[in-house]
């Protein structure tokens, strides 16, 4: 086995995705006190406890106890390198999780088993469908009086339209929540409610015949125990990785993030079976990862990272190969090569510097402006890696600078916002000086108002427009192409890379504009339009 196979065996890469407030951040926290990457685990939304999550790096994150940007950590477990990545929760950042999917090889679902399967859930899942990405569920919060386990699992496997399969099974739930029992392994484990730094008191019983679970538990909720695992027994087929990896079943694991039960199962079984970096598809072909030139893209750019430095970051996955620190590259883009001399693995805001990395890393490089989302950088090859689609805004604003002594640091921190995907920026045709912002939730709109005055000194202010829906429009015949922007000029945006949209005001006014124009081809994602193009 050579090197590049054997870093490939020891990597594991992946997204952790739920509905707002499942617990999602807080069980990153607990995979990373596990994981010895710290200590002491932060406490999200916590009265009692100011310290911040590790994860949320921004000051609006840590105000409102909630993920607005995906972050990448690192950590060593189990003899496996582990690329984790946070993701927001909140639809209004829906792009900016579809791009960390992209760049991951399986996912963690948390779901609230106290509210059960949400409408975020679902459409994560269709993402992670789509893309054949395995998938984990963790059952949190049954340290509440929640839905009953078995009607958990029922409505999973209904909504989600997926099979699954217990790993582990929870004795007890809110005030008499005990600890967990591992099907696969066929033992319990107890753990001291309310631990916030690593437990250490661990105990495993072999048997469910075994006594002294009554004697720790309980009788009542110890019968309980030995009933469920017989009915589950009948009921579910053992659980096969190969189902797993395939997206066919998911292992599901239930547990209470907050007081640390059931994460080290969890973090166990994940290091054991989740999968190594897979191959990724570009629109010219399918790259392996254990290709030896290296490849790799973007899916990620942040701007101030650290505030005292200002810097912007392009969060790279490499898909093949190794990724050497200094080694002069090639920028499919631009066509130009390109080199850093520091790049960085992360720990959220936290980084150092590293001189290779291999196929499932996340590298980040600072970046002076060259890259966008997107962007594929090779050893020479021209490839276009695919799935990182921008999607077409349901709201409109235009924007415009309420200090116009900051006229500067207006149009840089807009620029660079915009190429970071906190929004989308266009421009009306044979008017660039008028610019128009669109989101797809109007949490965006507060997001992008506090960075730029935080993190640039200005200020910006928004005006209505009615338009709600937009397409991406092209055609094969460029005179009807360019006879249907002139009819429809007031109705059209172009974006940065120059393509042209079209917006509409009511899903009837769209279906009339396609029907009276049968030569222009309309889309509602910029990949189509790529996908159509190439």
């Amino acid at each position: 086995m050579n090197e590049l196979d054997r870093q490939l065996r020891r990597r594991l890469t992946f997204a952790i995705i739920s509905h707002p407030d499942s617990g999602k951040t807080t069980i990153t926290e607990k995979l990373l006190l596990f994981g010895g990457a710290i200590h002491i685990a932060g406490a999200v939304k916590s009265g009692k406890n100011t310290r911040a999550s590790v994860s949320d790096f921004m000051e609006m994150e840590k105000e409102r106890g909630i993920s607005i940007s995906t972050s990448v950590m690192g950590f060593e477990y189990g003899g496996r390198k582990v690329n984790l990545l946070d993701t927001p929760g909140h639809a209004d950042f829906s792009e900016d999780t579809y791009r960390g999917l992209s760049a991951v090889d399986s996912a963690l679902l948390v779901i609230d088993s106290v509210k059960g399967v949400e409408d975020r859930t679902r459409k994560l899942c269709e993402v992670c469908r789509m893309r054949h990405t395995p998938i984990a569920t963790f059952m949190n919060k049954l340290d509440r009086e929640g839905k009953d386990p078995v009607e958990l699992l029922d409505e999973t496997e209904r909504e989600l339209a997926i099979g699954v399969r217990p790993v582990t099974w929870p004795i007890g739930q809110g005030r008499n929540f005990k600890g967990v029992y591992n099907l696969v392994e066929r033992k319990l484990l107890l753990f001291v409610p309310g631990e916030v730094v690593k437990p250490s008191d661990v105990m495993s019983i072999a048997d469910l015949a075994d006594p002294l679970i009554d004697e720790r538990v309980g009788a009542s909720l110890a019968a309980k125990l030995r009933e469920d695992v017989a009915l589950l027994s009948g009921v579910y087929p053992p659980f096969e990785t190969a189902e797993y990896l395939e997206g066919k079943a998911t292992p599901v694991f239930f547990g209470s993030a907050i007081n640390n039960f059931g994460i080290r199962e969890l973090l166990d079984t994940l290091t054991s079976m989740a999968p190594h970096p897979t191959p990724k598809v570009s629109e010219e072909r399918t790259v392996l990862p254990e290709e030896e030139k290296f490849t790799g893209f973007v899916f990620k750019i942040h701007a101030n990272m650290n505030p005292r430095h200002r810097d912007r970051i392009a969060f790279l996955r490499v898909c093949s190969g190794t990724f050497e620190r200094n080694k002069v590259y090639h920028h499919v883009r631009s066509g130009k090569p390109f080199r850093t001399a520091n790049p960085t693995a992360f720990m959220a805001q936290d980084s150092e510097i590293v001189d290779l990395a291999w196929p499932g890393d996340i590298v980040g490089i600072h970046d002076t402006g060259t890259f966008k989302i997107g962007d594929t950088v090779t050893e020479g090859e021209t490839i276009n890696f695919k799935g990182i689609p921008s999607f077409a805004p349901q709201i409109f604003r235009y924007i415009v600078n309420a200090d116009p002594e900051k006229e500067k640091q207006y149009h840089r921190g807009l620029d660079q916002l915009a190429e970071e995907g906190v929004v989308q920026i266009f421009s009306k045709p044979k008017q660039s000086n008028i610019r128009v912002i669109g989101v797809v939730g109007q949490l965006q709109l507060e997001v992008l108002q506090y960075r730029m005055e935080h993190e640039y000194g200005a200020r910006c202010s928004y005006r209505h427009i009615e338009s709600t829906l937009a397409h991406w429009i092209d055609s094969g015949d460029q005179k009807a192409m360019r006879e249907f922007i002139e009819d429809n000029i007031r109705r059209i945006l172009v974006d940065i890379r120059g393509t042209h949209i079209f917006m509409s005001d009511s899903p009837w006014s769209f279906e009339r504009a396609k029907a009276n124009n049968p030569a222009i081809r309309f889309y509602s994602t910029s990949e189509m339009v790529e996908d159509r193009d190439g």
